[in-house]
């Protein structure tokens, strides 16, 4: 899979059974569909009930790696994702993941495994 973000080659990592698409370059995270909802467990609703879509979005749309379509832009509290319109997952830039996992506190389990994952470059933003 090509990132959507910067087009190099996603490797595909595993975590709780699932399957996570991380572009090495750009630290990028892509889920999809369901994904996001298996790493949060029970939580989940609390976390994607909160997604609102931008009406007129400041950044530039990118393409679902799946289907090639503009993606919608979405905020959760302060950070904007994207999310393929059509339902193939969500796009999280560098940080943003453990910016959504953090806000339902849910940091300890999830965000411990994603940061040994990605040798705790999760944590670091977009730096």
């Amino acid at each position: 899979m090509k990132c959507p973000k910067c087009q190099a080659d996603m490797i595909t990592l595993e975590l709780e059974e699932v399957e996570i698409d991380y572009c090495e370059e750009c630290g990028g995270i892509w889920l999809d569909a369901g994904e996001l909802e298996m790493l949060l467990g029970e939580n989940s609703l609390q976390v994607t009930g909160a997604f609102i879509k931008e009406k007129k979005p400041a950044e530039q749309k990118i393409r679902c790696p799946a289907c090639r379509k503009k993606m919608d832009k979405v905020v959760c509290g302060n950070t904007h994702l994207d999310m393929c319109h059509r339902g193939h997952g969500i796009w999280f830039d560098k940080g943003e993941l453990a910016e959504i996992i953090a806000l339902d506190d849910l940091e300890s389990k999830v965000l411990d495994l994603l940061n040994n994952m990605f040798r705790n470059t999760i944590k670091e933003g977009g730096n």
